[in-house]
């Protein structure tokens, strides 16, 4: 009778992590943007953990590796929100509304952004933005400047880390991950003549408590930048897009001011045609 053989499946490790990336070209010394769907990336030995020390081991001691650490779960005009009540009647959605938790740079977790997001963002000497919808967290010499002065009515704009990433010409790397999670491309929105805006609310901390937080910003639309991450990295500017294999998946490794010039182009005559 014929006995089925398992296939075991090694791990990637730090030090084979670290190799590629290098390789790729993340830059010894500077400031890096990092967008990661490890499940695409395989099993690695020391999980999350070891990805992000594997990012920090190729950025150096003076290197800075930024994540994005947003928290749709605390507010009732996310889509997140919408999707978690659907089919419930009103005074259900409002036992929901009334058990989430006030934002705190500090413990907040941001379990939709992913497990090395939430690496970055637990790792000692980590620094938080203070936006309570679309906070980042950052590790490094320049981690305290990158999210500094993030203002609370200014989500991905000129008053946030990433008007600050594309100051520095921090490099961003999407771990197995396509465009679609490219949040460069949301600075290139506010940077748009005339961006649509739109009113969201959130909890916020009110001095032991917890209050409903209502303000106006930028409407964030990220349906179309599959499509848009395409066409840039077809174009000149895409030329500088470097792919190759990271883990089990793909690493895409590009300059952040080329990712939000080219959007900031593209927007207007893309999203204009279907208005």
């Amino acid at each position: 009778m014929a006995h089925a053989t398992s296939v075991s499946i090694v791990p990637h490790t730090r030090a084979r992590l670290a190799g590629q990336l290098a390789s790729l070209g993340v830059e010894r010394g500077g400031v890096l943007m990092v967008h990661a769907s490890l499940r695409t990336v395989g099993a690695v030995a020391g999980g999350a953990d070891a990805v992000a020390g594997a990012l920090r081991d190729v950025l150096g001691p003076d290197g800075t590796l930024v994540v994005p650490a947003f928290t749709p779960e605390n507010s009732d005009t996310s889509t997140q929100y919408h999707a978690r009540v659907r089919g419930l009647d009103e005074r259900q959605r409002e036992a929901v509304r009334a058990a989430m938790p006030a934002f705190d740079p500090a413990t907040t977790a941001a379990p939709s952004m992913g497990r090395l997001s939430e690496a970055v963002r637990r790792a000692l000497g980590s620094a938080r933005s203070a936006h309570p919808q679309t906070s980042f967290a950052a590790l490094g010499r320049l981690a305290g400047q990158v999210v500094a002065d993030h203002r609370p009515d200014c989500h991905l704009g000129e008053d946030s880390p990433l008007a600050r990433l594309d100051e520095l010409r921090a490099q961003v790397l999407l771990l197995g991950t396509g465009f679609g999670s490219c949040t460069a491309f949301h600075l290139a929105e506010y940077r748009v003549p005339s961006p649509p805006r739109r009113t969201y609310r959130c909890v916020v901390q009110d001095g032991g408590g917890r209050r409903w937080w209502e303000y106006e910003d930028v409407a964030l639309d990220d349906s179309d930048f599959a499509a848009l991450g395409a066409d840039f990295a077809r174009s000149d500017h895409g030329t500088a897009v470097r792919t190759a294999t990271v883990g089990s998946g793909t690493g895409r490794l590009f300059r952040f001011p080329a990712a939000v010039s080219f959007a900031t182009r593209w927007l207007p005559a893309h999203r204009g045609a279907h208005s």
